[in-house]
């Protein structure tokens, strides 16, 4: 039987078993996840001063928690950071550490199970071993660019000699996570082992002597051909990717990142403080504070399904079009049975088609994954599965009299505790649920189009819902890995009704001459993700013109030309051509005519007000919920932290605090 001994921190245990194997655990006290604050920090280096004092055969650092392995720095910490000096000294206190770690004469290894973020991958880099567990929720990533920030804790250093350059820059400038089966691939772990066996098999390695992991023989000669001009290809390649997406202006971190790989081989502290790629320049940044903002504001909208326990187990769409069909695919996705209700199979089959071909790239190609996620997704054209269903969602035309209709059989036929939601656009619940016996039970789930892709989902309050329908609409949400907003019943909701004022104001400025390229640019170039022109033509301009007083404003009318190319059927890309005629689902442009910033701030200054005319109409609770909404349903450029609180930052804005701000909502971050 094998004897151990243990020492405890207030947030590490460690393990001494008799065979010289230590078992370092982090458990951080009083919060659901670990991460890494000053606290933590410090007492990981009395953990390995009493490693120095005795060292081990060999140490396996894991977690102590069933939520993950480290999720990082505590960004809470990072907003109170006062001066460059104490960014500085943040880093370099990670810098050291790390560098500690990877220096001691005993084995490490990390056993990864669940994510892996930020300076808890760079403590896992700096082990001998790294070992992954199989499982959905182990996702590894280095994200700090999403936060504006730099992997400053020796990510810049040994990821890029570990898996190669190449793949070391796409995974810091995109932030994107790798899952422990892509991990193994890119040699960033040594080993992917199921849950059962992964004690064992942290205890084989960490004792086995065997070599650190090495890059493929082509990857090592290419890594010292870098030490010439090679390292200047790499990284000027690296930095045409990042332009293409994103401008140096508004998003220095990208830039930043292959700068100091480049130049200072991945050492941030090197480089001097007057160099745009400094901590210094990147801590002053307007992006980074804005950056940090937007995660804050994402983590507010994630709390609103916090111990919620409603996950549906059927779900019933009714109408496989494109929305209805995407909702269904992406609750099948999510492992609930779903029917989907249309007029025939033949008008559901092109949903079934597009959902196989986003299970196939969301499994990478498990073909009996996508079989059990297309065996969840059961065509029904009789509707029989809305009696058996937890949640019922409409998706058809917006004609309020066939919705009535609809919800009146609906409401027959259903259970009597199923959630009955909209995803209408434009219409008020209060007009639809004029049709049912029980308008409380009427919500509203409006998601955004491309389905699979965007994040946001408004639930939708109308005069009569109860609070019981909300939360279970707001639980459905979160258990579909959307951010859930909830607004009140209004036309155009939040989102589309700041939409429609910003699009109708990039047509007119068509209608007086001005190219739609030349519009879109300088939409783009102030960083929205899509040209206002652009988003019309794949939004559809029907549904723009149907969209009616969302759209065009009080007392205005849609432009000629949008009207004119409806009636000729020129529809934007779901019918070849538009305000742009497009090709394989991509609009073909000619060349932007010039234009200054004066443009894009007509263009935004509907949208602006807009967005606060509906936190002073109360249908969203407080301005930072309406920054929220707007940059993650709209794609309202993140470097600026929202449209209200970019207003506030040129002292434009109207506004402070709101009425009817929600009590104990987070105040906005002023930036100075």
């Amino acid at each position: 039987m094998t004897q151990f001994t243990q020492q405890t921190w207030k947030h590490w245990r460690l393990r001494r078993e008799d065979d010289g194997l230590a078992w370092l655990e982090i458990d951080c006290a009083d919060a659901a996840a670990n991460t890494l604050s000053v606290e933590v920090m410090a007492e990981f280096a009395q953990v390995l001063d009493a490693l120095d004092a005795r060292s081990p055969n060999a140490l396996v650092i894991a977690s102590g928690k069933s939520a993950g392995f480290i999720a990082g720095a505590d960004i809470e910490e990072f907003t109170q950071l006062d001066s460059p000096a104490a960014a500085r000294a943040l880093v370099e206190r990670g810098w050291s550490l790390f560098n500690r770690l990877a220096a001691v004469r005993y084995p490490t290894l990390a056993l990864i199970r669940g994510h892996c973020l930020g300076g808890g991958l760079e403590l896992a880099l700096a082990c001998r071993y790294r070992i992954a567990v199989d499982e959905p929720g182990t996702r590894l990533a280095l994200p700090e660019v999403m936060l504006g920030i730099v992997p400053g804790w020796g990510g810049m250093l040994r990821l890029p000699a570990m898996i190669g350059p190449a793949a070391a820059l796409d995974m810091m400038l995109t932030g994107k996570s790798v899952d422990a089966d892509k991990a193994r691939r890119l040699g960033l772990v040594d080993d992917c082992v199921p849950v059962r066996v992964m004690e064992s098999a942290a205890r084989i390695m960490a004792l086995s002597d065997a070599p650190p992991h090495k890059l493929p023989l082509q990857e090592r000669v290419l890594r010292y051909a870098m030490n010439g001009p090679l390292r200047v290809k790499v990284a000027d390649k690296a930095r045409k990717q990042a332009a293409v997406k994103v401008s140096r202006d508004h998003y220095p971190a990208p830039f930043a990142i292959v700068d100091i790989w480049e130049k200072h081989e991945g050492n941030a502290l090197a480089v001097p403080a007057g160099d745009p790629s400094s901590l210094e320049a990147i801590f002053a940044s307007p992006t980074t504070k804005n950056l940090v903002r937007v995660f804050f504001l994402q983590e507010r909208l994630k709390a609103f399904g916090k111990d919620n326990d409603f996950a549906p187990k059927h779900v019933h769409v009714v109408g496989a079009g494109v929305m209805g069909g995407d909702i269904a695919a992406v609750c099948a996705l999510r492992g609930m049975r779903v029917t989907l209700q249309d007029q025939s199979v033949e008008r559901i089959a092109p949903a079934v088609q597009r959902a196989a071909k986003l299970f196939e790239r969301r499994y990478k190609g498990d073909a009996r994954q996508v079989r059990f996620a297309l065996d969840r997704l059961i065509p029904d054209p009789q509707g029989q599965g809305v009696a058996r269903a937890d949640l019922i969602i409409e998706a058809i035309f917006e004609n309020l009299e066939v919705k009535r209709s609809l919800f009146a059989d609906l409401e027959r036929r259903a259970k009597p505790d199923a959630v009955l939601a909209t995803n209408t656009s434009s219409l008020r619940l209060e007009d639809i649920a004029t049709a049912l016996q029980d308008p409380s039970r009427l919500v509203g789930i409006h998601f955004f189009n491309p389905v699979p892709m965007l994040p946001l989902v408004e639930v939708v309050q109308g005069e009569s819902t109860d609070a019981e329908a909300l939360r279970r609409a707001t639980g459905f949400v979160r258990a579909i890995d959307k951010l859930p907003l909830p607004v009140k019943s209004a036309p155009g909701f939040l989102v589309n009704a700041v939409l429609g004022p910003y699009m109708l104001e990039a047509l007119r400025c068509v209608e007086e001459g001005r190219s739609p390229e030349t519009v879109d640019a300088a939409l783009v170039r102030f960083g929205m993700p899509i040209g206002p022109v652009e988003l019309v033509d794949t939004v559809g301009l029907d549904i723009a013109v149907a969209a009616g007083k969302a759209l065009a404003g009080e007392g205005a009318r849609p432009p000629q030309r949008l009207l004119r190319l409806v009636e000729e059927g020129k529809l934007g890309r779901k019918s070849g051509e538009g305000y742009y005629r497009w090709v394989d689902g991509k609009a073909q442009k000619g060349e932007a005519g010039a234009a200054g910033p004066e443009l894009a701030e007509r263009i935004l200054a509907p949208l602006l007000a807009a967005t606060e005319r509906c936190v002073r109409g109360g249908v969203v609770a407080d301005a930072d919920l309406a920054d929220a909404g707007v940059i993650f349903g709209a794609g309202f450029a993140p470097h600026t932290g929202g449209p209200l609180h970019y207003d506030r930052s040129r002292g434009k804005t109207r506004i402070g605090g709101f009425p009817g701000q929600a009590e104990g909502a987070p105040q906005t971050v002023t930036q100075e």
